[in-house]
C-alpha cells in the first residue's frame, strides 16, 4: 500500500537493523530511496547508496539533495558520553544543516525512550539533546522514540534469546518496558511522512500492550518460544554495575553491558505514554508480539545466530 505518491526518501543508518528493514519496506511501497553508507555497497534496484558518514557535510548534501523526506536512523548506541556527543548529536545537526540546505523541509528524527530520562544515561543524553536540535530546526519535523525495538537482524535482543533458550533469564531489578516490532517501526515511519498533522508531533509507539511488560512476564514469554519454563533472576543494580566491569574487562570496546547502560536498564519504568502514542487513525501495531518473537527466533535459528 502505498502513502500517497512516491517520494525520494534520503536515509541515514540505512546498513543498520531498522535502516535495513525501512529500505526493503519503502522500497515495497514504491519510494526511491537514497541511503548513507561507509564503504562501498553494491547497486541494489530502487537504491541509490552515497558512500558518506555523518561527520562528512559533502556526503549529507549529496544524501539530501532533490530529496522529498530526510528519515534520521542513524546514531551510536554504544560509546562514552563524549561519542555519543559526537555521532548523536553532531551527527543530528549535520543532518539538519544538510536538509536546510538542500531545501528539504520534511525531518524524521528516530529518537528514543531513553531520551525521556537524559539523567540515567549519557545515551539518553545525547538522544535529549538531539531532539532539542530537531525541535529548534525550523523544518517539518516529526520525532518517533521507540523502545525495546525487536525483530529479524537485531543483535541487541540476541543475548535475550539465547538465554531464553537455555532456560535462564538474568533481568535487571523490578520493571516494566514496552517493546516494538521493527517492521511495525518502519511502517510508523513511512506513514508520517505524508501526514500534516504529524508534523511537531513525538511519538511513543508500542506493540499495544497496555501498561507494558513486566520483566519476568516478558522472560517467560520468550521461553514459550522455545518450549522452555524459563527461570529468572533479577539482579540488583550493584551486581549488574560488576558485571558491567567484567565485560569491559573481557570484550573492551564490544562490552555490551557498559556502566551507562546499566543506568537505563534499572530505571523501572521504560513504558510508552498513552498520550504519545501515535493517533489510531495514522497507525497501530499490526505484529502480535508472541508471533514477532518467534518469527525471529526462527530467524536466528535459520542464519546460525542461534545454534
Amino acid at each position: 500500500m502505498t502513502h500517497g505518491n512516491s517520494r525520494t526518501l534520503a536515509v541515514t543508518g540505512g546498513t543498520g537493523f531498522v535502516g535495513r528493514h525501512l529500505l526493503r519496506m519503502a522500497l515495497a511501497e514504491g519510494h526511491d530511496v537514497r541511503a548513507l553508507t561507509r564503504g562501498w555497497k553494491p547497486p541494489e534496484t530502487g537504491i541509490a547508496w552515497v558512500d558518506g558518514a555523518l561527520d562528512r557535510p559533502d556526503s549529507l548534501a549529496k544524501l539530501a539533495a532533490d530529496a522529498d523526506a530526510v528519515i534520521h536512523i542513524a546514531g551510536l548506541i554504544l560509546g562514552d558520553r563524549k561519542a555519543f556527543d559526537q555521532v548523536n548529536v553532531g551527527g543530528t545537526a549535520a543532518m539538519i544543516d544538510a536538509a536546510r540546505k538542500a531545501g528539504v523541509r520534511r525531518f524524521i528524527h528516530i529518537s528514543s525512550l531513553a531520551a525521556r530520562e537524559p539523567d540515567l544515561s549519557s545515551y539518553g543524553w545525547s538522544k535529549a539533546k538531539s531532539e532539542r536540535l530537531v525541535a529548534a530546526s525550523g523544518l517539518e519535523w516529526t520525532i518517533i522514540r521507540p523502545p525495546a525495538v525487536y525483530g529479524p537482524g537485531d543483535r541487541e535482543t540476541l543475548e535475550l534469546f539465547s538465554m531464553a533458550r537455555r532456560g535462564f533469564v538474568a533481568l535487571p531489578p523490578a520493571g516494566r518496558f514496552s517493546l516494538l516490532h521493527v517492521e511495525d517501526l518502519c511502517r510508523l515511519i513511512l506513514a508520517v511522512i505524508d501526514e500534516p498533522d504529524t508534523v511537531a508531533e513525538t511519538y511513543e509507539p508500542d506493540d499495544g500492550v497496555e501498561n507494558g511488560w513486566d520483566h519476568r512476564h516478558f522472560a517467560r514469554s520468550l521461553g514459550r518460544v522455545f518450549q522452555k519454563r524459563v527461570m529468572t533472576l533479577s539482579m540488583p543494580k550493584a551486581a549488574l554495575k560488576a558485571a558491567s566491569r567484567v565485560d569491559r574487562l573481557f570484550r573492551r570496546d564490544r562490552a555490551k553491558l557498559t556502566a551507562d547502560r546499566v543506568g537505563y536498564f534499572c530505571h523501572p519504568d521504560w513504558v510508552v505514554r498513552a498520550e504519545h502514542r501515535p493517533p489510531a487513525g495514522l497507525w497501530g501495531p499490526r505484529v502480535r508480539t508472541q508471533a514477532g518473537l518467534k518469527q525471529t527466533a526462527d530467524w536466528y535459528r535459520a542464519e546460525g545466530w542461534l545454534p
